[in-house]
């Protein structure tokens, strides 16, 4: 299985951005993570196409979008004429999911599907077979820094098994709380892709702490 580390820019310096992103470059992570947000489906505002499309300018890694928006049908397009690779929407929003990852796919990116913390992953057995990931909140969406939910192991070891018996490719990624104990422990729950920010870009060398999650 091959361990994938997706740094989160919302716990990077916005003043020196790009100094991040060529961080990034340098390292041995796999992903660039992005967490939209709109402030009516998550009670926080991130940013939006600007910073994505400043990013791609000089970003070696493919950009891991994670749309935390009501509608988000509405912003396929540009989010993928800004550079997104990935494009995640939530299960909680979205009336017509098996329309809106054709619409993702159609656009020439991955179709992720993301539940948050209360949502079972049973929800997806019927539509499995047309995700490319799956990203699990360990934590409430729309702030960094919180603590991991523990019940997020037995969501990843239920995904896995559901994936396995549909004959499923979807990649499992988890986002929030994630720190180099944690992280262990979801990976061999049978997660393939980490997302995490403030324990990478607080880290004293960001570029090791990177390396340290993909050989845990």
């Amino acid at each position: 299985m091959s361990r994938k580390i997706s740094p989160s820019i919302l716990a990077a310096d916005f003043n020196n951005l790009g100094r991040d992103i060529l961080m990034i470059n340098r390292s041995e992570a796999d992903w660039i993570h992005f967490d939209v947000m709109d402030g009516v489906f998550v009670p926080n505002i991130s940013f939006g196409l600007p910073v994505i499309q400043a990013v791609k300018k000089i970003a070696t890694k493919p950009l891991d979008v994670h749309l935390m928006i009501v509608n988000p049908d509405l912003f396929i397009k540009p989010f993928r004429d800004s550079g997104a690779d990935i494009l995640t929407v939530h299960y909680e929003v979205c009336n017509h999911l098996h329309r809106t990852l054709g619409a993702i796919r159609n656009e020439g990116m991955k179709a992720g599907v993301c539940l948050n913390p209360h949502t079972p992953v049973e929800v997806l057995q019927d539509i499995i077979n047309e995700i490319d990931i799956v990203l699990l909140m360990s934590v409430n969406p729309g702030f960094g820094g919180q603590k991991f939910i523990y019940n997020t192991y037995q969501k990843v070891i239920k995904l896995r098994r559901l994936i396995l018996e549909k004959e499923a490719h979807a990649l499992i990624e988890i986002d929030g709380g994630v720190n180099l104990s944690t992280g262990k422990l979801l990976f061999e729950a049978g997660a393939d892709v980490l997302v995490a920010g403030s324990f990478i870009f607080d880290a004293e060398d960001p570029c090791s702490t990177i390396h340290q999650l993909k050989v845990i």
